[in-house]
């Protein structure tokens, strides 16, 4: 393939300065793959960074972890059009994602397998030395976790790849078994991601809580029993009306908004499981005397989709893990700015760019 000096990318300079450029096509080293990057997503962290939230750029006594000028995004999926010669198995032509984090090999959480949890936490397309997918051209470099996807699978299912497999680590974070009520709080991308990989543990209730009645219309035909509209009816009294007062075992937040961290500690039983899984604006505040002297509940955070993207792209293919109707919108790179508003409007699920 011959690959052009210059190329269009998306880069920011800053939260809300985004600006679409050329620039140079990015120079691999032995250990990188170059490649034509075929569709990035737009994720929720994408447009939390985009406008300024504290988790991203500092403040509200957090760090800023944006470094720019970088190029953004991190759902990526594309072709290898150059391979250095210690890169590996891949080779020109093959059709690859990779995991959000690029892995330092050295730290502590690296040393013991941990690696999704490595203290520089490089992910793609939040700092200068690490840009995303909103670009021509991308590298994969060194430390990269890459993986093959089938030529064959659909643009629309292969750039699902990266979020449900993040959807899938949480899902096996809560514990879910035959026994369990399980409630999932969030149907957009990462909570319908979830619907199946839940729905393939079969508890003996699930309940998808959503805003939007399409949202929850995709919930039931992908798996959910019941679908509730906290806007229409009490959730927390449907919630222990369908669970004989007892609460669900199993609560999983995909939202990103903190309302529903208190909804949940509400309608969670004794002994219950609460699984987070949320890039928040600002903090949430919740009575920490519910989660130990109330209910004894178990919390685990959930982040990022370690060993999940194998298992992911399988359930994928084979159609296990239901993705119709979950990318509802497409957009050239030239049309950022619409792709960016129509992801945070109300009328997108998910809202893939394709440079």
């Amino acid at each position: 393939m011959n690959i052009p000096k210059h190329m269009q990318a998306l880069v920011a300079h800053g939260p809300d300065d985004y600006r679409l450029m050329q620039v140079p096509v990015p120079t691999p080293g032995p250990h990188d793959l170059l490649i034509r990057v075929e569709a990035c997503g737009i994720c929720a962290g994408d447009l939390k960074a985009q406008q300024q939230a504290a988790r991203f750029w500092g403040g509200d006594g957090m760090p800023g972890y944006c470094e720019p000028p970088f190029i953004p995004g991190h759902e990526i999926v594309g072709h290898v059009v150059w391979a250095g010669e210690l890169a590996g198995e891949f080779q020109p032509g093959d059709r690859v994602v990779s995991e959000q984090i690029v892995p330092c090999g050295a730290c502590r959480y690296c040393r013991d397998g941990r690696y999704w949890l490595c203290d520089p936490h490089n992910v793609y397309g939040f700092k200068a030395s690490l840009p995303g997918g909103m670009a021509e051209y991308m590298i994969l470099p060194k430390n990269s976790r890459n993986y093959i996807v089938p030529e064959e699978l659909p643009l629309r299912r292969a750039a699902l790849i990266e979020p449900f497999a993040c959807s899938l680590h949480a899902v096996r974070r809560g514990r879910i078994t035959v026994d369990h009520a399980v409630v999932l709080a969030g149907a957009g991308t990462l909570g319908l991601g979830m619907v199946g990989a839940i729905r393939q543990r079969n508890p003996k209730q699930f309940i998808v809580l959503d805003l939007d009645e399409r949202r929850l219309a995709l919930a039931r035909s992908f798996g959910a029993d019941v679908t509730i509209n906290p806007k229409k009816e009490d959730a927390v009294a449907r919630v222990m009306a369908l669970t004989d007062g007892a609460g669900c075992d199993v609560y999983i937040d995909a939202t990103g908004h903190a309302p529903s961290v208190g909804q949940g500690l509400a309608m969670i039983c004794k002994g219950g499981t609460f699984v987070e899984l949320s890039v928040f604006s600002s903090p949430a505040t919740v009575d920490w005397s519910i989660i130990g002297d109330t209910k004894e509940i178990t919390i685990y955070g959930s982040q990022l989709s370690p060993y999940c993207y194998a298992p992911t792209m399988e359930g994928i293919v084979s159609g296990t893990i239901p993705t119709d109707g979950v990318i509802t919108h497409e957009f050239p790179l030239s049309a950022w700015r619409e792709a960016f508003n129509t992801a945070r409007s109300g009328d997108a699920i998910k809202v893939i760019i394709r440079p």
